[in-house]
């Protein structure tokens, strides 16, 4: 029978989830193995298989697309070649005279009061930039033209030094991009067989760094991505698979391989940004909400997102190691606060908790792969907030001794308290840190977070998730079935997506309306293109258009959502520019809670081309025929657990249920503990749990 099946790549855990013929989400989990991607995915989808009681083989057949199943992959694995600097050599022809603005970046320092931050390299270094005679001004106008005898030298330079891909970044080629393309069909002329990257149609940006930068990066990543694509692909179909893996991109969708080769720029945090997606399904879907803050604590990072009335925040600020790409990506805000983040006492004597993860190799102390470094999954294990003999299902084996070693050694003598002391400070500091991190993206987007539901995912945030609402004020907490790999399971139940930008400046109070809705006959016909080489079905097909814009003499852009405002060829009328100015208005006032009767300056118009998916119509929502009244609630076990709060200052002889002998409607008294395959959940005293629709854990009325 089909599948839907999405395997994300996480720094400690490769997760697969998958959505089955029975509208059920579940999530199995394989470590992830470092240097060979691939075998971790194949073994997460072999636990699959095994769970569903198929043959390896036939599973991969069910899930291919021929046979109307789905297979999808998201990963970090190009963020890190970029913060690794793991990425293939790139050489850059810019502009005479403008040969440091990969070094000189946009000036002011992102982190102003971070006294110790070395200045970063440049992306491309400077022997590697080389100025080329050209000039193009800001109408468009040729002033210099292209010195094509400097080109053809400059190949050769780089030719001599190896690199495997060349990027042209001109100045003012959004403009007029003649230049850029010239010189690309130069360097493909004088050497067939280099990658070349044009800076005009990777990010089409005013901004030189922001578009020199991401079209380096564009190109240092072709060869990586697109051998990492094609050994996934054999060895899946090696296996039994059909037909090719879908991956998902940094908008929050799915696209082609084909399309991510194209592009692999855009596969940057492919994987953390399909969490708001499912945190959006789930807060719909459960609760009828449409704003929710999402988070994501895995085993190295904790990831925190938003959706604003219904819309997963975007954003072009979010940095990528030292650099701001510039380009549209889900807005993931993302600290070292994961499960094997390691706990450290400071020379002042502070205990700190992260950056640095244990990984998934050698992990946590209690994984008893080496390691002797104390994480806050060992300090979940002390406290008894983990069974050491189910976690993951019970295809790990925890070793309670080495967490307690590795706590006492570390962290309890340096500040002479007890083992359950030192572990619980490593628990309330990591929420302190992950509370600030969710302060740092909601509060920057006029986010009040008391105001929305916190959905609470990643296989440790079960753990933690009650504090994280308590220290933001925030009234209901739901922890969906498929917390242990939200990601993963975002991305079964995201679209087919793709976006483009093109730049056209206008003024709401000197609007060029013609200049306007040529760029959006353009993005339009763009979209159609990609629906059609895609093959999505008209019935399936959803456009949506955006102006990015701000103040006069503001430097950064606000979106606006502008698909309502235009006619049936999705043309502005000279009727809706006040309406786009009034748009533009509220969504400012949101977001910083002032306002201006300022006109506003239009600069970007952004296309999504949707291809709906479908897959969360399959998701079974339909309340259990069973009455919860009728099966008791009873645990399997007791344990210790120290909670230190409820004013219990000692371990407590707490209840232990199956996440499976619960059905919806059933109420949990805290304190108690909730176990599924592949996360726990953590009562604390004085809340009670529910169990809603789609088996997630919903807690309200919180303190």
């Amino acid at each position: 029978m089909s599948k839907h099946v999405c395997v994300d790549v996480g720094g400690t855990f490769t997760d697969a989830a998958v959505l089955d013929e029975r509208g059920y989400i579940r999530i199995f989990k394989s470590p992830t193995t470092p240097g060979d991607w691939a075998q971790g995915i194949l073994e997460a989808l072999r636990i699959a298989a095994e769970h569903y009681q198929e043959d390896f083989a036939d599973f991969l057949t069910d899930i291919s697309v021929s046979c109307g199943g789905h297979l999808t992959h998201g990963s970090t694995i190009a963020s890190n070649a970029i913060i690794e600097k793991k990425t293939g050599k790139v050489g850059v022809l810019c502009t005479q005279g403008f040969r440091d603005v990969l070094l000189f970046r946009e000036g002011p320092n992102k982190g102003p009061f971070d006294i110790e931050i070395a200045y970063p390299e440049p992306f491309v270094p400077r022997y590697l930039t080389l100025p080329i005679e050209e000039r193009i001004n800001s109408e468009g106008g040729i002033e210099v033209p292209l010195n094509k005898e400097e080109v053809a030298r400059a190949v050769e330079s780089l030719r001599n030094f190896e690199v495997e891909a060349v990027c042209i970044c001109f100045l003012w080629s959004t403009v007029n991009s003649s230049h850029e393309h010239q010189a690309a069909a130069l360097v493909k002329e004088l050497w067939p067989e280099v990658e070349v990257v044009v800076s005009s149609e990777v990010n089409p940006s005013d901004r030189e760094y922001r578009r020199w930068v991401s079209a380096a990066m564009d190109a240092s990543l072709r060869k990586l991505v697109s051998t990492y694509v094609t050994t996934l692909n054999e060895r899946l179909q090696e296996f039994g698979f059909r037909g090719e893996i879908g991956l998902l991109n940094c908008a929050g969708g799915i696209m082609d391989a084909s399309e991510i080769v194209q592009k692999p720029l855009y596969s940057l945090d492919s994987g953390p940004s399909m969490a708001p997606v499912a945190g959006k399904v789930y807060a719909e879907k459960e609760l009828n909400d449409s704003n929710a803050v999402i988070l994501d604590m895995g085993g190295t990072t904790f990831d925190v997102s938003c959706v604003i009335v219904g819309h997963v925040s975007v954003s072009r600020e979010a940095l990528i190691g030292a650099e701001i790409p510039g380009i549209s990506r889900v807005s993931v805000h993302s600290i070292g606060a994961g499960g094997g983040s390691i706990a450290w006492v400071d020379n002042g004597g502070m205990i700190r908790v992260g950056p640095t993860s244990a990984g998934s190799l050698p992990g946590p102390a209690c994984y008893n792969r080496g390691s002797e470094l104390p994480t806050v999954t060992d300090a979940n294990l002390v406290l008894g907030y983990l069974n050491p003999e189910f976690f993951n299902e019970g295809r790990m084996t925890l070793a309670p001794e080495r967490a307690y070693g590795a706590i006492e050694e570390h962290i309890a003598r340096k500040l002479g308290i007890s083992t359950l002391e030192a572990a619980y400070a490593i628990w309330a500091t990591v929420n302190a840190n992950m509370i600030t991190a969710i302060k740092d993206i909601t509060i920057w987007q006029g986010v009040d977070p008391r105001n929305y539901t916190m959905i609470a995912g990643g296989g440790a945030c079960g753990l933690h998730a009650i504090p994280l609402a308590e220290g933001l004020e925030m009234q209901r907490l739901l922890i969906p079935r498929s917390a242990g790999g939200l990601s993963a399971a975002g991305g079964v139940l995201s679209d087919t997506v793709w976006e483009n930008s093109l730049r056209t400046l206008t003024s709401t109070r000197n609007f060029n309306i013609d200049a306007v809705n040529e760029a959006l006959s353009s993005l339009k016909r763009m979209a159609l293109d990609f629906f059609e080489r895609n093959g999505i079905a008209k019935s399936n097909r959803q456009i949506e258009f955006y102006m990015e814009g701000h103040y006069p003499f503001q430097v950064w852009d606000l979106s606006i959502d502008i698909t309502d405002l235009l006619n049936g060829r999705h043309l502005l009328d000279e009727e809706s520019i006040p309406v786009l100015e009034e748009t533009f208005h509220q969504e400012y006032e949101r977001t910083f809670t002032i306002r201006t009767d300022s006109a506003v300056e239009c600069v970007y118009w952004r296309v999504k081309a949707i291809g709906k998916n479908h897959a969360a119509d399959l998701l079974d929502t339909a309340p259990s025929a069973i009455d919860p009244a009728l099966v008791p609630v009873v645990p399997y076990c007791k344990r210790d657990v120290y909670f230190r709060c409820g004013g219990l200052h000692d371990p407590v002889h707490t209840p232990v249920y199956k996440g499976s002998d619960l059905i919806c409607g059933h109420t949990i008294e805290g304190p108690a503990i909730i176990e599924e395959p592949t996360t726990t959940v953590v009562v604390l005293p004085e809340y009670s749990l529910r169990v809603t629709d789609i088996h997630g854990y919903l807690i309200e009325g919180l303190k």
